[in-house]
């Protein structure tokens, strides 16, 4: 199966929210619109008595709100993880927009059997200059979906020609909503909330038990991190952070000051502080070569997290790795079976203990 590198991957999200100028942070850091209306050709595999009543809904986001008139058949997906919601709620998008690589339809495995007997959804592109508009409007789709995106303004009114469009949410980063926000946010587009609600309470159970077996885990400190171009750390409004803070982890300190109002920033070895904690996450190329690399450092390899063994490595390009970074609904219970084990052994307060790679 063909795979994206990590670079790719995290320089077209930095594009896509013109990071590409990210340069190493020191010692610290530094509109309105509406779409309305909905056609009704195609189908995607919708359940009628969930929605009866539903609508018309009307979404607040970014631009303004927009109003969906009735039950949506052909949708798209622009934001890079609104697929798995969908999916969740029992339909299928006609496109999805391909973030991570190396998935037919953009549908890791943790989401195939939501396809059903479904052909795969088209894959678009976003390469960085945002979504392929007129490929969007050949698709005739009734409701486009830009949740976890960076959409712009002007790209959020040129989608709302032909189609009513669920930008991100005001409060959030770009790429910043939870994924308990996104999954509820979609149901409510959909004509589901009560089921969304539902869904994300069961994940929500899931964690609290993690929490409850793994009482380390609370107040111990953890980061999560990625070689990229030097070294990136993901901020607290990052849904890979948000993971670990849902597991009872606190975030460092300064990280939202020196990262500012982005979802990450690289940072100097003067801020390698940020990486002194209970416990380092760290999404690598693989899970051999790149670890030395990051341990040939002097300066990093001297902090007690290293000294201690309290790191864990995820191969990002892996379906565990691209899991992480998704986190969404269905993706996260497949990162908990893997991920907590890890940090379990991380944080025990034993140093000779190994945290090993989950088997699969």
């Amino acid at each position: 199966m063909t795979r994206v590198t990590r670079a790719s991957r995290l320089s077209g999200l930095l594009a896509s929210v013109a990071l590409l100028a990210v340069t190493a942070v020191g010692c610290g850091s530094s509109d309105s619109g509406s779409g309305s209306g909905s056609s009704s050709s195609g189908t995607s595999g919708s359940d009628s008595k969930s929605v009866a009543g539903a609508y018309p809904v009307t979404l607040d986001h970014k631009f303004g709100s927009t109003t969906i008139k009735s039950e949506p058949k052909r949708i798209v997906t622009v934001g890079l993880t609104d697929q798995d919601a969908v999916l969740t709620l029992g339909k299928v998008p006609v496109a999805t927009t391909e973030w991570l690589g190396g998935y037919k339809g953009a549908v890791g495995p943790w989401a195939q059997d939501k396809l059903g007997g479904a052909a795969a959804p088209t894959v678009l592109k976003d390469t960085g200059t945002g979504p392929q508009v007129e490929k969007i409007a050949a698709l005739k789709p009734d409701l486009i979906l830009a949740v976890y995106s960076g959409l712009t303004k002007s790209q959020y009114e040129s989608l709302s020609k032909f189609a009513p469009v669920v930008a991100q949410p005001k409060a959030y980063n770009n790429y910043g909503v939870p994924w308990q926000q996104q999954t509820e946010e979609i149901g409510k587009a959909l004509g589901k909330e009560t089921e969304a609600k539902t869904l994300v309470s069961g994940v929500e159970d899931k964690f609290a038990a993690a929490k409850k077996a793994n009482p380390a885990f609370a107040g111990a400190s953890a980061v999560m991190a990625t070689p990229y171009e030097g070294t990136f750390v993901f901020g607290s409004q990052d849904p890979r952070s948000r993971f670990l803070s849902d597991l009872g982890f606190s975030l460092p300190k300064d990280l939202d000051k020196v990262i500012g109002d982005q979802f990450g920033a690289n940072i100097s070895k003067e801020r390698f502080d940020l990486l002194d904690q209970d416990v380092d996450v760290w999404i690598v190329p693989d899970t051999t070569s790149a670890v030395t690399k990051l341990h040939s450092d002097k300066v990093y390899a001297d902090l007690n997290v290293v000294k201690q063994g309290r790191e864990v490595f995820i191969k990002e390009t892996s379906d565990y790795g691209n899991a992480v970074s998704l986190s969404t609904v269905l993706s996260i219970p497949y990162v908990l079976e893997r991920m907590v084990p890890q940090l379990a052994a991380a944080v025990d307060g034993k140093t000779a203990t190994k945290v090993e790679q989950p088997s699969s």
